[in-house]
């Protein structure tokens, strides 16, 4: 009796309409939680009640939220069918120990241990929808848009090694993350790691995932953050012009900063699979010729010989959004560094920051305007 009962007692707020208000019989605005689970699932309405709520605060049901929910289990549904169809247990055996990772492995790596450990704080101090809504960009974006492509050069390609390995780290990220997000979405993690781990009878009684210090590798994050920048401003672009993904281009990447460059070598192969590339080529002079049209991103400016592909009305309409962009974003630059106040006030790194920002604005409108001219 002269024991405390708890050591710790967690408050959780209260579930309110979408409207704010607190759910009621007279207001007629209640929601069964039977109904949400057959349309959507019980994960998926666990998740979605949980996601992005501060510690004790109240939160807000969506039927919308719930669906996006359920989008995000048929997502890790999705993806663990497909590694899981390409799972051979003699090859993940063989090159079980193997490290001759890929850029592209070291970085998911890389990211799912820093991941492991966010989230373990986050938990520790009870910021659940903080650390949930961490493990669904992983999930989503990283592993699922990104790595899951980039494995497909591996998986499908001749070197055994590669394949080897490659369905070791597949197996290894996916399987941590399941355990992650099991507390929250237990019966769709539950499904699936049994499957995955036939030597494991739950996911129930398996370790949290443990931080390794030595998977972090900066290296290979900063190299990947270079590729992924540039393959995304690439596919905004194709986009922009209505260039479709079945049509390849050859691509030419001129690179100012030497990481960045280094980081292109290494990763050409991610540009053919991504960015819809039918060759690179790393260049040290600028293409000045009228047929090409240009991206700019971190570290490097990107040519593609596309003129011949897009509707030449449109190229300079997108130009001209891109230039009066530019221009508003020089304008608040310069009026922010006119200010006085600012300059006395803020610190030094803010103001050299933002003047950072104006000279790289200057120089993208510069590019802009160069290539309305030549349009």
């Amino acid at each position: 009796l002269k024991e405390k009962p708890f050591h710790t007692v967690l408050i959780n707020g209260i579930i309110r309409d979408s409207q704010g208000r607190k759910m009621s019989k007279s207001l007629g605005n209640g929601v069964d939680p039977l109904d949400a689970i057959d349309e959507y699932g019980a994960d998926a309405l666990r998740f979605s009640l949980l996601t992005g709520v501060a510690p004790g605060a109240d939160s807000r049901y969506f039927p919308e939220r719930v669906e996006a929910a359920r989008n995000f289990a048929n997502k890790i549904w999705n993806a663990s069918r497909f590694v899981m169809m390409n799972l051979d247990d003699d090859i993940l055996n063989k090159y079980k120990d193997c490290t001759d990772y890929s850029l592209a492995d070291r970085w998911i790596l890389s990211r799912c241990n820093t991941l492991i450990k966010e989230v373990s704080e986050n938990i520790e101090k009870y910021e659940i929808g903080i650390a949930l809504s961490k493990v669904y960009d992983f999930i989503w974006t990283e592993f699922c848009d990104l790595y899951i492509e980039l494995s497909k050069i591996s998986l499908y390609g001749e070197n055994e090694k590669e394949k080897g390995i490659t369905l070791n780290v597949l197996k290894d990220v996916l399987t941590k993350s399941l355990q992650m997000l099991h507390p929250v979405m237990p019966f769709i993690t539950e499904e699936i790691y049994t499957h995955l781990n036939d030597e494991f009878k739950s996911i129930t009684i398996s370790k949290w995932p443990e931080h390794k210090e030595n998977l972090y590798d900066k290296s290979s994050e900063d190299k990947m953050d270079y590729i992924i920048d540039a393959i995304k401003s690439i596919r905004n672009l194709r986009n922009n012009m209505n260039v479709p993904n079945s049509r390849r281009s050859n691509l030419y990447i001129f690179a100012s900063d030497e990481k960045a460059k280094d980081a292109f070598k290494n990763g050409q192969m991610y540009f053919i699979k991504l960015a819809f590339a039918s060759n690179v080529e790393i260049i040290e002079n600028k293409k000045e010729e009228k047929q090409f049209v240009s991206v700019l991103t971190t570290g490097c400016e990107i040519f593609l010989p596309l003129m011949d592909l897009i509707d030449k009305d449109k190229e300079i309409d997108r130009l001209n959004k891109e230039k009066e962009k530019l221009e508003l974003e020089i304008e608040r630059a310069e009026s922010k560094l006119s200010n006085e106040k600012f300059i006395l006030k803020a610190p030094k790194e803010l103001v050299l920051e933002e003047n950072l920002k104006l000279e790289k604005y200057k120089g993208m409108l510069k590019v802009v305007l160069g290539k309305l001219e030549e349009l």
